[in-house]
């Protein structure tokens, strides 16, 4: 394994070889929720407005008895039956998200006892959002040492519904929920590098918040923008979100297409909304039939966005699927992208929750 670091302005660079990913689920739940639904709290007239900038016309949300790992749980089920893989085989489970089971434990160690993985394999949680499955594809391969650990479950999901406020237009139509279940393993024989950028900029930390998810003496609490809003429900400041993706999206993916070293089939982006996916195909000057899109039928489902445009085969042919980028940034702010080689015999599957 190799890790070579640099600095760009689109932010720190990486690579990593010897590893590959074997296999990816996804699930959502069996909760559809079409545009209908919001009939009775806007008018015709501003639903079809946040259609126009959302993009979204569809998604589906988790009833009250469903959590984020029970969505993580079924698209693992998938994802070791398809990939013939026993659970013994798993060194480590990397949970992340933003609307964990519970405030503690982690989440992973409820997962990790559902699944009846071994005692002396890894588990934890990371709480991230939009740029969370690049930055999971890169910590699970960094701790893959073919040795001690040589399989990484890595699950990624969100039930972002949750914590909507249903009368909020700028985020009760947005949003949908599903989880993921990637499989990262040790493969002596890749020379091929996985490359990665990754950035941060805390400035942004209260433009996507709960603001009082943590202490009733929260500072957000004070501000203009919340006063009258239920503090116990999801802000977002989407102009805000808008400039912040304009800026630092665009310098990331063109770093990564010249860190390429074979032509790139698809750039999968981050399911924002698909105003800010237009101008960002425009901007940076990309191929749109490279350039898939499934916010219609699922939402913004956060950190879940890019493995279920990956498990989506309506999208293109999933026998064309080779060399990808793909591009995660928002709440935080943060943003990643990671450019990665699929072997052809990778597998990608896509359920719906029993």
């Amino acid at each position: 394994m190799s890790n070579n670091r640099a600095e760009s302005t689109a932010g720190i660079e990486t690579s990593i070889k010897n590893v590959k990913i074997s296999g990816i689920s996804t699930c959502v739940p069996n909760r559809n929720i079409s545009n209908k639904y919001f009939e009775r709290f806007f008018s015709t007239k501003d639903i079809d407005d946040v259609t126009k900038i959302s993009g979204v016309r569809n998604r589906y949300w988790a009833d009250v008895n469903t959590n984020t790992s029970d969505l993580c749980h079924s698209a693992t089920l998938n994802l070791l039956q398809n990939t013939n893989t026993d659970i013994s085989e798993i060194d480590a489970l990397i949970f992340i998200t933003q609307t964990p089971d519970f405030t503690l434990p982690s989440s992973a160690f409820f997962i990790h006892n559902k699944l009846k993985m071994r005692e002396d394999a890894i588990a934890f949680d990371i709480n991230l959002g939009c740029s969370a499955y690049p930055y999971g594809i890169w910590l699970a391969s960094k701790i893959i040492d073919g040795i001690a650990i040589k399989k990484v479950l890595l699950l990624v999901g969100d039930t972002i519904s949750k914590f909507i406020d249903v009368r909020d237009r700028s985020t009760s139509m947005l949003f949908g929920d599903a989880g993921s279940a990637t499989m990262v393993e040790f493969s002596e024989h890749n020379e091929r590098n996985m490359s990665f950028i990754f950035g941060s900029d805390g400035s942004g930390w209260n433009n996507l918040i709960l603001p009082k998810s943590t202490k009733d003496d929260n500072p957000l609490l004070n501000d203009k923008r919340v006063i009258g809003k239920d503090p116990t429900k999801l802000f977002m400041d989407g102009s805000s979100i808008f400039m912040f993706t304009l800026k630092v999206v665009p310098p990331m993916v063109k770093r990564l297409i010249e860190r390429s070293d074979s032509e790139i089939d698809f750039y999968l982006f981050h399911q924002a909304n698909i105003f800010i996916l237009d101008h960002l195909v425009k901007k940076i000057g990309l191929d749109l039939d490279k350039v898939p899109s499934n916010i219609e039928k699922y939402g913004n489902t956060s950190s879940t966005s890019i493995p279920l445009l990956l498990t989506d085969a309506n999208n293109y042919e999933m026998k064309k699927l080779k060399n990808i980028a793909m591009f995660g940034f928002g709440v935080g702010y943060s943003w990643a992208g990671a450019l990665i080689s699929f072997e052809s015999n990778t597998y990608f599957g896509h359920i719906e929750q029993e």
